[in-house]
């Protein structure tokens, strides 16, 4: 089974090194990492769309599946997963590289652990490029009044020895970070800001809202915080969770607008779900060439 493994992840050898070379890098501390980052959350069910297409990315992604899938990202020239360190995860990372994967893990902490320092512990085990404090968790504690909570796991991050992120939905919470002096490596940051309360989304949609609002003028609102810091921001909700999705032409213009505020040191990060279409070497092309249109 290794062996088979292997073989699948080094098909085509030139092929493999061409798009690894074209796929620029950006550095995060000692770490390479490619700039385009394969997202996390259809792994783990979280569509941010319905309910049944959640169900669906559940039924589709088995381990071997999962598997599948960062093998194609690897030839593709993607070497970094951004996901949850949940037991789940952890596992199949673990046993993907057990098989010859060779994909580094940019993790998450799981909210729901009941011990932040033992998931910590188990996440810094894999040996992550870095852990970054979950965004959610973060702006739940901006809004109730208790944003030095999040001051002080990023501490603890720090102790794990891995490199520190700050994941946020709210532009507001990156100026306070800013003005903290918090000690951290990195920035996630969605450029959609869904903790608003449903009776804020209402305001700004102008109506009643069920559900995530995904308000489009959040994005730039977002961006420019990522371009007025000096850390690496790693970008993410670039498509809507689909609904900047429908057209080559719309993922364009999408990633053309991150990267229009996007520093050289920042990356995107894209969650795929390739059942029914190939989207990892085409998001790679995509990304390429938004990337290269910033640079010239």
């Amino acid at each position: 089974m290794i062996t088979t493994r292997r073989s699948i992840l080094l098909a085509a050898p030139a092929a493999v090194a061409a798009s690894q070379a074209a796929m620029p890098k950006i550095r995060l501390g000692p770490h390479s990492v490619s700039r385009l980052i394969v997202g996390g959350n259809p792994v783990s069910a979280n569509s941010h769309v319905s309910g049944q297409l959640s169900a669906e990315m559940r039924d589709y992604f088995t381990a071997a599946n999962t598997k599948k899938m960062l093998a194609a990202c690897e030839r593709a020239g993607i070497d970094t997963w951004q996901s949850r360190a949940d037991r789940h995860i952890m596992r199949l990372l673990h046993e993907y590289r057990q098989e010859g994967g060779r994909m580094q893990w940019i993790a998450q902490t799981a909210s729901e652990y009941g011990d932040l320092k033992r998931n910590l512990g188990e996440a810094a085990s894999l040996k992550p490029v870095g852990i970054y404090h979950h965004g959610s968790q973060t702006d739940k504690h901006w809004m109730s009044g208790r944003i030095e909570q999040t001051g002080e796991a990023l501490k603890a991050i720090r102790q794990s020895g891995a490199m520190v992120g700050l994941g946020t939905h709210i532009p507001e919470v990156v100026d306070h970070a800013e003005s903290a002096g918090w000690d951290f490596d990195f920035y996630m940051t969605c450029i959609y800001n869904l903790s608003r309360t449903p009776e804020q989304a209402a305001k700004a949609a102008g109506r009643p809202v069920k559900g995530e609002y995904f308000h489009d003028p959040d994005r730039e609102a977002m961006l420019k915080r990522v371009a007025r810091t000096k850390k690496p921001c790693l970008i993410f909700k670039v498509y809507a969770a689909t609904r900047h999705s429908g057209t080559p032409e719309a993922r364009r213009a999408a990633l053309k607008l991150a990267f229009s505020y996007a520093k050289p040191g920042d990356a995107v990060v894209i969650g795929m779900y390739p059942k029914h279409s190939e989207q990892v070497e085409e998001n790679c092309r995509l990304v390429i060439e938004a990337a290269a249109a910033k640079s010239s």
